[in-house]
């Protein structure tokens, strides 16, 4: 596919003896070949010891080029990236200094992912999505007044791994090919950084710390390792007691051992959430805002716990209340907007999600969801304009077919 072309001027690759391994996402293999005779390059069919660059294909990093038939990374190849005298990038490093796209670190928003739209298209809830965050499974690209927004790599890349286990590889051998690529490549030693992968039965549980994570992103406890530190007498072992008791059968306050920070309390809260004790969870929160004072993120936090439990009247206080603290908060702003609509105040609604756009102007997830209240309203020119914006937003969406739907029955009238 074309490429945008950068304001930067092109590298030129002359005596440069270049190999390109696995699959490419931007060209085919033999454009890209050709493209680097062009800057001056020397091509290699095959990675050796002789080369001086070699550009790893998008499709390659989801460690498919290390697991299948080629064994690339051989012992002459890494002895020359450590003696300095070979280089390993990526493929979008290779197109920055060939001019040829824009080497940006701040992303727009258009074809990346809110926490809602990544929930949606791997069918899990928002609170999943919101756990693995906080967990480190994936991290943000960007974020504009508190909205997350992903990209879709870290989520392929725990899917690829899944596959290659249930391929047959073994866990050890993984571990060992990440740790490899992790030696020449960024992208590689995050994920290496993010994953240690284990197999109990037929679940894939990823260490995390001292504990592991299944893929619901739900903590285990590692009894290996517990074992393994009984194994070792004279190693220093940290205990972490539990920061917050189970309350009495007759009430629901919060009993801490010593005196909490608001922070261990909303640790305290987010562990619980993990285990779905939601009650617990919610008296955390609110003995961590009672503790520490307002703060807009635990007013949302518990926002959303209570919407999960079925509360809605003191979620909504809650949404109200995250406004208040911090008015451009524009996920709270949505999400109060869906709720209001939920109750049938659908004109709120309409208020709310035009307030969130007011402070995010390409806030995809606000234009859909104005654009279905304005629908119920009977505005159907004004909902049009959103549902067109929300499509120019976020064509990849989940939710992109229900826009295309909506504006070709227009179409069609």
């Amino acid at each position: 596919m074309p490429l945008p072309q950068s304001e930067s001027p092109p590298v030129r690759l002359t005596g440069q003896r270049v190999a390109l391994v696995g699959k490419l996402s931007s060209m085919s293999k033999r454009d890209a070949q050709q493209l680097l005779r062009q800057h001056g390059a020397t091509v290699l069919e095959c990675p050796d010891g002789s080369a001086t660059l070699i550009v790893v294909g998008d499709e390659a990093v989801s460690l498919q080029a290390t697991s299948a038939g080629e064994p690339w990374l051989d012992e002459a190849i890494r002895a020359a990236a450590d003696a300095g005298r070979l280089e390993i990038i990526n493929e979008p490093v290779l197109w920055q200094r060939l001019g040829m796209c824009e080497e940006d670190d701040t992303p727009g928003v258009q074809r990346l992912y809110t926490t809602a739209m990544l929930a949606s298209l791997l069918n899990v809830s928002t609170a999943v999505i919101r756990r693995w965050q906080r967990r480190g499974l994936i991290t943000p690209v960007r974020e504009v007044r508190r909205l997350a927004y992903f990209d879709f790599q870290e989520v392929a890349n725990a899917r690829s791994i899944a596959q290659l286990l249930a391929q047959g590889m073994r866990p050890e051998t993984l571990q060992r090919k990440l740790a490899e690529l992790a030696r020449f490549l960024p992208d590689a030693q995050r994920r290496l950084a993010q994953l240690s992968v284990i197999v109990e039965g037929k679940r894939l549980l990823l260490r995390q710390g001292d504990g592991l994570l299944d893929q619901g992103g739900q903590l285990h406890f590692d009894f290996d390792a517990e074992e393994a530190r009984h194994e070792q007498p004279d190693a220093i072992v940290t205990a972490s007691l539990p920061l917050v008791a189970p309350a009495p059968a007759d009430e629901q306050a919060v009993v801490t051992e010593w005196e909490a920070t608001p922070q261990e309390l909303v640790r305290a809260a987010a562990k619980y959430e993990d285990e779905d004790e939601c009650d617990l969870a919610a008296a955390s929160y609110r003995m961590a805002l009672v503790v520490g004072g307002p703060s807009a993120e635990i007013n949302f936090r518990l926002a959303e716990l209570l919407y999960r439990a079925g509360d809605l009247g003191a979620a909504r206080e809650r949404y109200y209340m995250a406004i208040e603290l911090d008015e451009d908060f524009v996920e709270a702003r949505a999400n109060l907007g869906c709720l209001l609509a939920e109750l049938g105040c659908v004109d709120l609604a309409v208020a709310a999600f035009e307030g969130a756009l007011a402070y995010h102007a390409d806030y995809a997830d606000a234009h859909y969801h104005l654009a279905k209240a304005l629908d119920d309203l009977q505005d159907g020119e004004q909902a049009e304009h959103h549902w067109r914006t929300f499509l120019t937003l976020a064509p990849d969406s989940p939710w992109a077919s229900e826009a295309k739907a909506r504006l070709s029955m227009d179409a069609a009238d």
